[in-house]
């Protein structure tokens, strides 16, 4: 999401660089071309117009700080207008309710809805340690209903069974009391969808929050339908007492206008984004990493997150200890980082929440990079256990079949047994005295091809 907006606000916020005073002259420009690139992002006319205003409220007279250049302020107030735009700060659910409390998930058909409670469910289990129930009141998708309870199942959340020919409130009601008998803390239920808004749905959905009085009230919404999901975000909210959004398929969205207007327009927060397909992917919503992406700054905390949640700690304690104690690095440890790179959204998914790196990963073959990720482990994985083991074996008949195996050629098996010397060499140097600082200066060009660098270890 929001690399577009992010390349043309990054080579725009240039212009006032080195400016001795920011007046209205001087960045004139500049919030031009601000204006079309949050217009060229499907932002919505209000917002832009608005944001612009307050921008260049706060920037034209500001003097020059003794230790920022007015090109720093600038994006200074950029950023934090942004933030402003989207809500401040992360809004988290507000389950503070006599158990169980209960959570109405509205939105079109098609945004992702029954995923998005599914994967809801999964971080209130996880994260927040809740008992979670699920229970589907679309009685008009049989499917819908079957969706859930496979996705229930996968996440380890508990299923309250429903049938097309019931009420969606007697639905409800069952599940609650259900949740009631077997302590649970949280309900999750998701609504009906329609391909369009319509007065039968909308009648339809106000009768059901009215029977079950949730707590909170999320509205689901695609990211990918721009400045359409905050019309409808809109319609929505003038229906139900929204408390929040989740926004869905942001990493399918390289413009990012949704979640810079559904904020504005709805005046309610975005408390999730789906950030892929897969059932852990739903982060929160924080309003100043996200615009600190948006700017290339990185987005180094929901890194640090995202690697506490998804790697192996034994594992990678283990191979902390090996090398260490100097016993080397071999083709069975490579692959284990790569798996664990992938764990992590892979080479552009690391790239892009690292401070400094949204231009490079812009100007970078993305596609490139990841298949030549892709085809490491595949070369690895052709390979014996004692291959693997120590690499040094591996003569030139057995190169044949390992390429032969991996579906590549002898020359790309001769590139990754010189890029893994490399890495040795330097894990040598990680283990032996100020072996960081070395390790460091030997990462030079080591990045794989289509990252800019000549070959290399992925992490």
């Amino acid at each position: 999401m929001f690399e577009n907006l992010t390349e043309r606000l990054t080579k725009t916020l240039k212009a006032v660089t080195g400016q001795a005073k920011l007046t209205e002259d001087n960045i004139k420009d500049t919030l031009r071309e601000v204006r079309m690139a949050l217009l060229e992002a499907d932002v919505a006319l209000p917002v832009v117009k608005e944001f612009v205003a307050g921008v260049k409220e706060r920037a034209v007279g500001q003097e020059v700080s003794k230790s920022l250049t007015p090109g720093q302020v600038f994006v200074k107030i950029v950023q934090e207008e942004l933030v402003k735009v989207m809500g401040e700060a992360n809004e988290k659910l507000n389950l503070a309710a006599k158990p169980p409390a209960i959570v109405l998930v509205a939105g079109l058909q098609g945004a992702g809805k029954t995923t998005s409670v599914a994967k809801l469910a999964r971080n209130l289990k996880e994260r927040e340690k809740k008992k979670v129930l699920v229970v589907s009141a679309d009685i008009y998708r049989p499917a819908a209903i079957r969706q859930l309870e496979t996705l229930a199942s996968e996440v380890g959340v508990d299923f309250f069974p429903s049938s097309a020919d019931q009420d969606p409130v007697d639905i409800a009601n069952g599940a609650i009391g259900h949740a009631r008998i077997q302590h649970h803390d949280v309900v999750l239920v998701d609504t009906a969808g329609r391909l369009h808004i319509d007065g039968d749905m909308m009648d339809e959905i106000k009768r059901l929050h009215s029977a079950i009085d949730p707590v909170e009230t999320l509205f689901v919404v695609d990211a990918m339908t721009g400045q359409d999901a905050a019309n409808t975000a809109r319609a929505f909210g003038e229906a139900l007492p929204l408390t929040g959004v989740i926004l869905t398929k942001t990493d399918g969205d390289a413009r990012g206008g949704a979640a810079l207007s559904v904020r504005h327009i709805t005046g309610k927060p975005i408390k999730f984004i789906g950030v892929g397909e897969k059932i852990d992917a739903l982060e929160a919503f924080h309003p100043d990493r996200v615009a600190s992406r948006i700017l290339g700054m990185g987005d180094v905390l929901s890194l640090i997150e995202e690697a506490e949640r998804k790697l192996d700690k034994d594992k990678a304690e283990k191979f902390a200890k090996k090398i260490k104690k100097g016993k080397g690095f071999d083709l069975e440890d490579f692959r284990e980082q790569i798996q664990q790179m992938k764990k992590m959204g892979g080479m552009m998914g690391l790239l892009d929440k690292m401070p400094g790196m949204g231009q490079m990963a812009q100007m970078a073959d993305a596609a490139k990079a990841e298949k030549g990720v892709h085809q490491m482990e595949a070369i690895i994985n052709s390979m014996t256990p004692g291959e693997r083991r120590n690499p040094d074996i591996i003569s030139g008949s057995r190169k044949r079949r390992i390429a032969m195996g991996s579906g590549t050629q002898i020359q790309d098996v001769n590139r990754l047994l010189k890029q893994h010397k490399q890495m040795s060499k330097m894990m040598k140097k990680m283990s032996s005295k100020g072996g960081m600082a070395k390790m460091m200066r030997g990462m030079k060009g080591m990045l794989p091809p289509g990252m800019g660098g000549g070959g290399g270890f992925p992490m």
